[in-house]
């Protein structure tokens, strides 16, 4: 029986200091060594086991890939001045069809550190002023900074980091 939260149940309070964006670029930059640390080493059983036909730990690990192209969308909105926020599949049709479990972890993880480090290059480049740009949220239907969605993302990042230490930490 899973102990990590449902991530569609999840709510959020964005109520801290905007000052705290160096913080949270430090949780995303180590989110890919953390992925790393927790996966590598461990049997390819492991790795793909799907308990009750949810995903693997590899496949959440894809996961977390999938999602960097959103992550860098929205970052542009805050650029432009979006009125919303890009929306994303709230199915995760791409995850599901991209058969992570048939593709070679070292290639998963590397081109999750790429498309990470393509995303913090950036954040890097930003205006310090956006981070207090505020866009609605699609889902959430709540105004979100720019801080804040950094700290949607590491969120993100956290909650599949811990369902994959639970896939690859559970006895059968």
């Amino acid at each position: 029986m899973s102990q990590v939260p449902i991530w569609f149940e999840r709510k959020f309070e964005f109520s801290f200091p905007v000052e705290l964006h160096p913080n949270l670029l430090a949780r995303l930059r180590g989110t890919p060594a953390r992925v790393e640390e927790v996966l590598r080493g461990r049997s390819q059983e492991i790795l793909v086991r799907k308990p009750q036909e949810k995903w693997s730990a590899q496949e959440h690990a894809g996961h977390l890939l999938d999602l960097e192209p959103l992550w860098l969308a929205r970052v542009d909105d805050y650029v432009a001045g979006s009125a919303q926020l890009t929306a994303t599949d709230l199915q995760n049709r791409k995850t599901d069809e991209a058969h992570y479990n048939a593709r070679p972890l070292e290639q998963i993880l590397a081109e999750f550190r790429t498309a990470r480090a393509r995303l913090l290059k950036r954040m890097d480049e930003l205006d310090a002023s956006l981070f207090t740009r505020a866009i609605s949220h699609p889902r959430l239907k709540t105004p979100m900074r720019l801080v804040d969605h950094l700290y949607f993302v590491a969120e993100h990042d956290d909650h599949h980091l811990a369902r994959i230490w639970e896939l690859v930490n559970a006895t059968k």
